[in-house]
């Protein structure tokens, strides 16, 4: 019963409610607290149709009433009446349960004509009063019975009279004889208090007493303080009862309400039924506030024992960073050991190159002085035959030392300064960027992922990325999304969907800058992305013939460079890579030549007809040629006869420029015909068609002829 507490306790004066009175808010208040925060209003603003008691105004003419209200403090936090010039307006003031009340105000001496104050009832209240809820702050005027005209909440106060017995001092037993112990039972028959002792003792649950009726102390007191239920009257006529219920004004009336008042038209039914009626709305009402009740406990339980692993996991997880930074520490001290033995290590060497320098001119340096002491002895002797008997000799070897003492004799071979710079800038940024990417059930979602540069690449017209979690994340990740732009400023899209943390790929533009990211995800959603990585492809073409989508008949042989075929039909066999963008030259050499076969060259589709010769059907473009003459053929078109054939070591090229969408051909290095083919779109693979009478070896990667001026350049393109 101690959250009950609060709701017994006035609003204005704090303490439990003293004779309480309901406001036509619903709201209780102490008659005489009601009769503190009373305050006078002037006859100008309160017209007799504004006047209202509490039993007299509907739900409807309280709301006009309301809008009437003569101050409103509900944003400024200050109400003020308007009333006399004198009188001061007062700020209100906090009660101890937290709401605003108003203080109350000097009363104006009441007109001669009030009524006069009854035996035992309240003083008169000033005409023209006006008291404020100070829960709702709505305010009304009191008519001339003042707050007489407010019905008594004697369901509150029986309330707050049983909560307070059931406060008091613990009932002793009546029965001990020296010490009375703590009754823990009441006979309601008997009306003794009895302790267990006592109670077994005294009164026995069996014979007569078996039928008596024990209640707990507390339960008991109150019947037995209990006075009989007073009669309620009405506020209007006080010598009727209240025995009719009003269902429109939602009160208890009387019979004389019925027969002279406002409420003779209205429907109204008998007060005990729909004191059932209401008492089973209010348990049916209250039987769905329990369940949020118990679903709020729940709610708390769970929230303690979050508290409690919260804690737990928090020491966790600090022992769990303290470990990872000692790691780090470790490692770190670890790399300073082997920096500062390579530190001595070139301190070591410097000094032994040093010293060795030093020795060795040292010795020099000996040498040299000998040589010169005993030249100059050799100067002083006056034998001119002896003289120059060694003189030769003396001024080679003279020369010969001072040769040794040439160039780069004299210079350091070491310096004293030391050539290690440590590069410690990115290991500093990235201790500076050491921070927690995600915290342990912070959030469910995936961290970033980090590329590792040093094993992303580009060959040819292929891109491989690799890439890692961080470090310290700790969220479980089901897969990853690797996306690609179009290699011309496009959107990113999806080219890898996967739990792999390596992908190639394959078919980019050549000459084409792509930018790439990458992102993971689990079950709670998908992370963020990593940072963008920007990869340049080969400017040039380098392909192959491709094994996988060749005739079966089709021979490959030189890593997939040389071609040929096991029958006398035409075969045909296509480039690993396809184009759609760019200027590309590739060549072909006739290494053997057998029989004059007609061979085709050209570009083709990815669905191409393999078992016919390049060019039959509509989805190739070829140049086929005998020993002395070719043609252009698509669809099983032929044009443009050109003089000129082949033969073993001829060499046929092609030129495919996207920018003009045009494709030329070339033997021995001179053009073949005119423009071949015109308006091309689309992809294309390189191709060509063959039996066994031939066979052709591939050469890529090769500039543009000389002859030839590319159209502008089509930007670098997206994924073929």
């Amino acid at each position: 019963m101690d959250e009950m507490e609060e709701e017994l306790k006035c609003p204005v004066c704090g303490s439990f409610y003293r004779e309480p009175i309901i406001l036509p808010c619903s709201h209780n208040i102490c008659l005489a607290c009601a009769r503190n925060i009373l305050v006078q209003t002037p006859d100008a603003e309160s017209p007799q149709s504004s006047r209202a008691s509490g039993s007299g105004v509907s739900d409807y003419d309280y709301l006009d009433l309301d809008k009437m209200s003569l101050y409103s403090e509900a944003d400024s936090g200050y109400g003020s009446y308007g009333g006399f010039v004198s009188a001061p307006t007062t700020p209100c003031q906090k009660s101890p349960n937290g709401v605003r009340v108003f203080p109350p105000t000097v009363p104006q001496p009441p007109p001669q004509q009030h009524l006069l104050p009854q035996p035992g009832s309240l003083p008169p209240i000033p005409r023209n009063s006006c008291i404020t809820c100070p829960q709702c702050h709505r305010s009304l005027i009191l008519d001339d019975r003042g707050l007489r005209g407010f019905p008594k909440n004697r369901v509150l106060e029986g309330v707050v009279d049983r909560y307070q017995q059931s406060k008091a001092a613990a009932l002793k037993c009546q029965l001990c004889e020296k010490m009375p112990k703590e009754a823990t039972v009441m006979c309601e028959q008997c009306d003794v208090f009895y302790c267990d002792p006592c109670r077994l003792r005294c009164h026995p649950p069996r014979g007569p007493l078996a039928k008596h009726r024990l209640v707990p102390p507390a339960q008991g007191r109150i019947s037995r303080r209990a006075s009989p239920r007073k009669i309620s009257t009405c506020t209007e006529h006080e010598l009727e009862n209240l025995s009719m219920y009003c269902v429109q004004c939602k009160t208890p009336v009387c019979y004389q309400c019925l027969e002279e008042g406002k409420h003779g038209t209205h429907e109204v039914k008998a007060l005990g039924a729909m004191w059932k009626l209401h008492k089973g709305q209010l348990s049916q009402a209250l039987n769905g506030l329990s369940d949020r009740a118990t679903e709020a406990k729940e709610f708390l339980v769970q929230l303690r024992n979050s508290v409690q692993h919260i804690q737990e996991n928090g020491v966790e997880f600090e022992a769990c960073l303290v470990a990872q930074c000692d790691a780090l520490i470790d490692a770190l001290n670890r790399r300073k050991a082997q920096l500062l033995a390579r530190v001595n290590k070139e301190h070591e060497h410097k000094l032994k190159v040093v010293r060795d320098q030093i020795s060795h001119c040292t010795v020099k340096l000996r040498q040299t002085t000998g040589l010169m002491e005993y030249c100059l002895e050799v100067i002083k002797e006056n034998d001119p035959s002896g003289f120059l008997q060694i003189s030769d000799a003396l001024i080679r070897r003279v020369h010969m030392t001072e040769g040794q003492w040439g160039k780069g004799t004299l210079t350091p071979r070491m310096t004293s300064d030391f050539d290690l710079t440590l590069d410690s800038g990115p290991l500093l940024q990235t201790i500076h960027q050491l921070d927690f990417v995600q915290m342990k059930g912070s959030s469910p979602f995936p961290a970033a992922p980090m590329l590792q540069l040093e094993e992303c690449c580009t060959q040819n017209n292929s891109a491989t990325l690799s890439w890692k979690q961080p470090p310290l994340s700790t969220i479980t990740v089901d897969g990853y999304i690797l996306e690609l732009d179009d290699g011309n400023g496009g959107p990113f899209r999806e080219v890898y969907v996967g739990t792999e943390t390596i992908c190639t790929v394959d078919g980019l533009h050549f000459n084409s800058t792509y930018k790439s990211r990458v992102k993971a995800f689990n079950a709670s959603g998908v992370g963020q992305y990593s940072k963008t990585l920007i990869m340049q492809t080969s400017e040039i073409a380098w392909f192959t013939f491709d094994s996988a989508s060749a005739h079966p008949d089709i021979i490959l042989s030189n890593d997939n460079l040389t071609v040929t075929c096991n029958s006398y039909d035409d075969r045909v066999v296509l480039g690993n890579s396809a184009f759609s963008r760019g200027v590309h030259y590739w060549e072909m050499t006739i290494d053997r030549y057998d029989n004059h076969p007609d061979p085709a060259f050209g570009i083709a589709r990815g669905d191409v007809l393999k078992d016919v010769m390049l060019g039959k059907d509509d989805k190739a473009w070829a140049m086929y040629v005998d020993n002395n003459r070719s043609w252009f053929m698509h669809n099983n078109s032929h044009t443009n006869r050109t003089d000129g054939g082949i033969g073993k070591g001829a060499t046929i090229g092609v030129l495919l420029d996207f920018s003009r969408g045009l494709v030329i051909f070339l033997i021995n290095d001179e053009q073949q015909g005119p423009v071949a083919f015109e308006g091309l779109e689309g992809v294309y693979y390189p191709a060509i068609s063959i039996n066994r009478n031939v066979q052709v070896t591939l050469h890529t990667g090769l500039p543009i002829p000389d002859f030839y001026t590319p159209g502008e350049a089509d930007p670098a393109g997206s994924v073929c």
